[in-house]
């Protein structure tokens, strides 16, 4: 089993796009969006859920009214200022928007009065779409994405790899470098990170790649909408072969992309003008992985 992540500097570059019409492409593969905090391949591959679990993520602060003194000191104590005394006999309440579940309400309480449970911060699903089975997750409102919750979208994509015998798991990544980037790059068998032509994206370039080189994840690099500015688009070129990094190639402007999403289809299926462009990146990244390509 392989597992290729798509990665990008920051969003709006075109990375689920291309993931999407990746998947068109390289069936047969299982899909994970770890892009949880904005997940949106789902508009695109239209999911069918089969499988539903609850995901939980840190603690909250929750207070027993009928044992709370409305001494206050939780209130004093908490400085997210998620504690008010303006519940029923001026009990105290918590704010759970503001709540970050530090625990200091529960220490400092004299009457035992506050319970700290798991936070249900959303669910993770596993699905049926057009071009393979897809593990996603869904936040709640306000909740926080963390590492662990893009590790486990990736553990059901694994699994469902194993069950359907697919050798190939196409990971849509979260953009940036923070945690959950990390959780869905480390062991990835090669990532394609996709850049645009502007000077925030080669100073993107710079920093994904040393990312992707510390976890010593083969990678490759795609220039999207790189006919907004051919001259940046040929230095980022020139900088990623003189490093002696593989360049996938290039994507041009196409406004036919976002039709084809407004009818939950990709650039591929739909025969974009940008679809011999998108094609020929895959072919360039599936030479890389090792694996088949289906002109789908």
């Amino acid at each position: 089993m392989k597992e290729l992540v798509v990665l990008s500097g920051k969003g709006g570059t075109g990375k689920t796009s291309l993931t999407a019409c990746f998947a068109s492409l390289a069936q047969p593969a299982v899909l994970a969006d770890c892009d949880v905090d904005a997940a949106n391949l789902h508009l695109v591959l239209v999911p069918e859920a089969e499988r539903r679990e609850t995901f939980h993520a840190g603690r909250e602060a929750h207070v027993r009214s009928e044992a709370c003194r409305g001494c206050g000191r939780c209130a004093a104590a908490c400085r997210f200022d998620a504690m008010s005394l303006d519940g029923p006999s001026d009990s105290a309440m918590v704010d759970p928007l503001a709540c970050e579940g530090c625990g200091v309400c529960v220490f400092v309480c004299p009457a035992d009065a506050i319970d700290f449970s798991e936070r249900m911060a959303g669910s993770v699903m596993t699905s049926r779409t057009r071009c393979g089975a897809m593990a996603h997750a869904r936040l709640n409102p306000g909740a926080d994405n963390s590492g662990k919750l893009v590790s486990w979208v990736r553990q059901q994509a694994r699994r469902l790899s194993e069950e359907l015998g697919c050798p190939l798991v196409l990971i849509d990544g979260p953009p940036g470098l923070a945690c959950p980037t990390m959780a869905a790059l480390t062991g990835c068998s090669h990532a394609l990170v996709v850049i645009e032509p502007t000077m925030s994206g080669l100073h993107d370039l710079d920093r994904i790649l040393a990312l992707t080189r510390h976890f010593e994840v083969p990678t490759s690099v795609c220039v999207n909408k790189w006919d907004i500015d051919a001259e940046k688009s040929a230095i980022i070129e020139r900088r990623i072969r003189a490093t002696g990094g593989h360049f996938a190639g290039r994507v041009r402007y196409d406004r036919g992309v976002t039709q084809a999403q407004m009818r939950a289809r990709t650039a591929v299926e739909e025969g974009a003008a940008s679809a011999g462009d998108i094609r020929s990146v895959w072919g360039a990244v599936a030479e890389r992985l090792a694996i088949d390509t289906v002109d789908g």
